[in-house]
């Protein structure tokens, strides 16, 4: 990494991301190299990378180049690669249209999750196509000290534990993993939701999103626990033929999550491009010494 590398920061509900544009993925970026872009101290500073790349010229996108010209190659704030992330890809969106290389309306766009279509509204808001949400079964529970709760194995692409709680202080610090029993339910590991209700299809949550510790938002996590949500109070669309509306208050903000009849999951809310720059070689050619 001889030459300058141009970087963007942005957020979607204050889950924010250091974006590497690279069209033609001509970048190397080892799991040091994110995890020091992601020091909010020594680096940029956020909960993951987004990698912008034509799907064309990643390997692992080529066969969605028909259908998404852009592929979010993603990266937890520990280097490590995750199959989805819903604010990133409303932020990844947003960028695009930032860069010009898209326009308002409809679009669609690769992910280790699928291909995933979203909305860029003029008013700001993007919403992004979820897909279907999975409910394997079997028992699983999390706990936090000496506090346990039944949890919602809820399946987004990526795993989500979801556990109902009467006060969001009860997570405790998420900082660490919750445990989650029995520990052969994920063995790469879970997205735990810690849930409270506000009001009528209205909840608020916390997460820990594995690889990366509590975040400010997730919006695999809020699709997980509106689908969890609508379970518990009954409203499966699939057997009401209504679709299902849950406002998920998160604390960088709020999410509007759908569910259809057909099992599609919209996510919709804002998404922010606030800095962009270089990267100084000097610092890049340091990583990992």
């Amino acid at each position: 990494m001889s030459t300058r590398i141009a970087f963007l920061k942005g957020h979607g509900t204050e889950n924010d991301f250091v974006i590497v544009p690279d069209p033609d993925n001509a970048l190397d970026l080892p799991a040091a190299t994110v995890a020091a872009l992601c020091d909010r101290r020594a680096g940029v500073g956020g909960d993951g990378v987004l990698h912008v790349v034509r799907s064309a010229a990643h390997p692992e996108a080529r066969d969605m180049a028909a259908d998404a010209e852009w592929f979010m190659d993603y990266r937890n704030s520990d280097g490590s690669i995750a199959e989805m992330c819903g604010n990133g890809v409303r932020v990844f969106a947003r960028y695009l249209r930032h860069a010009g290389l898209v326009a308002e309306g409809d679009l669609t766009v690769a992910t280790r999750g699928g291909v995933k279509r979203v909305h860029l509204a003029k008013d700001g808001d993007v919403t992004v196509g979820m897909g279907r949400a999975l409910l394997p079964g079997g028992d699983v529970e999390v706990s936090v000290g000496e506090r346990a709760w039944p949890a919602r194995h809820v399946d987004m692409g990526n795993p989500h534990a979801v556990a109902f709680v009467a006060d969001l202080d009860h997570a405790g610090d998420l900082l660490s993993p919750p445990p989650v029993r029995p520990a052969t339910a994920y063995p790469h590991g879970v997205n735990v939701e810690f849930v409270a209700d506000r009001g009528p299809r209205h909840v608020a949550m916390r997460v820990h999103e594995r690889g990366s510790g509590e975040t400010r938002s997730c919006g695999t996590g809020a699709c997980a626990v509106a689908v969890a949500a609508a379970r518990r109070d009954g409203a499966d669309p699939a057997l009401t033929g209504v679709p299902a509306t849950y406002t998920v208050d998160v604390p960088g903000g709020t999410l509007v999550i759908t569910e259809r009849p057909d099992g599609e999951i919209e996510m919709t809310g804002p998404a922010v491009i606030v800095a962009e720059g270089e990267l100084d070689p000097a610092w890049l050619e340091g990583v990992g010494d």
